[in-house]
């Protein structure tokens, strides 16, 4: 499975939140805790995605592992934000391993990632698919079930649907197609976190003027927080709320 993490608040460098804390997002990347779905490293490509004060964020993907690229160090000191999306992936077997297929995908204001497996895959979701534009899925990132959840979700968020309520109900759709699949999504606009804690782990912590949203803690504070499973987080740097996936 994969991992990842976003972060809404004060300023802070992208190297201080994804590389030098001592479980970082980097040092997860070859040495994870909690790899309960499968898997032993996330060596299968990662991605970055963060805001520069306009409207779209940033994005950089990269199909190698991330403690192979030279030149993150040097880019991550140098990128203070506000806000920040990143994931390092664990390919599904039979998925194909290229930067496409990495996280985060974006449209527009939002970032998008998965961490999880559709049970399955394709048929098991063909029905869902088969509701959005044509266009759409020739258009598609990558052939993986992270890159049509994100299809799913943004169809959702273009027809005005509320973050949390378009986030839900795609988890409560793809669950009743495709049993037992782990469907922990994760989406930010800049401002705000969606999240989900489903048959995967997830964590969150509240700072001082920020939050930020895990799959695992990448410190040993104790105000790290587990999301129970079945539940979907909506944070902002002053307010963290969990409610049951389909419960109002």
């Amino acid at each position: 499975m994969c991992r990842h993490l976003a972060y809404v608040g004060e300023p802070v460098r992208l190297a201080d939140l994804l590389l030098t804390p001592p479980h970082s997002l980097l040092r997860q990347s070859w040495a994870p805790c909690d790899m309960r779905g499968g898997g032993t490293v996330n060596a299968d490509g990662y991605g970055i995605g963060w805001y520069t004060g306009g409207a779209d964020p940033v994005r950089l993907r990269r199909a190698g592992p991330m403690w192979t690229d030279a030149a993150l160090p040097g880019l991550a000191s140098s990128v203070v934000t506000g806000a920040a999306l990143a994931a390092v992936r664990s390919a599904t077997i039979g998925m194909p391993v290229v930067e496409t297929a990495c996280a985060p995908f974006t449209s527009g204001p939002w970032l998008f990632s998965h961490n999880g497996l559709v049970r399955g895959w394709p048929s098991s979701v063909a029905g869902l698919a088969e509701r959005l534009p044509v266009t759409d899925l020739l258009l598609m990132d990558a052939p993986t079930d992270s890159a049509l959840l994100w299809l799913l979700l943004r169809a959702r968020l273009t027809a005005g649907e509320e973050p949390a309520d378009a986030v839900a109900s795609v988890v409560t759709e793809v669950a009743a197609a495709a049993p037992d699949s782990r469907l922990n999504l994760l989406l930010t606009n800049g401002s705000a976190i969606v999240a989900t804690a489903w048959t995967h782990a997830l964590w969150v912590r509240a700072l001082p003027g920020a939050v930020v949203v895990a799959s695992e803690p990448y410190d040993e504070d104790p105000s790290w927080h587990e999301v129970p499973d079945g539940h979907l987080v909506t944070a902002t740097p002053s307010s963290v709320d969990m409610t049951r996936v389909g419960e109002p």
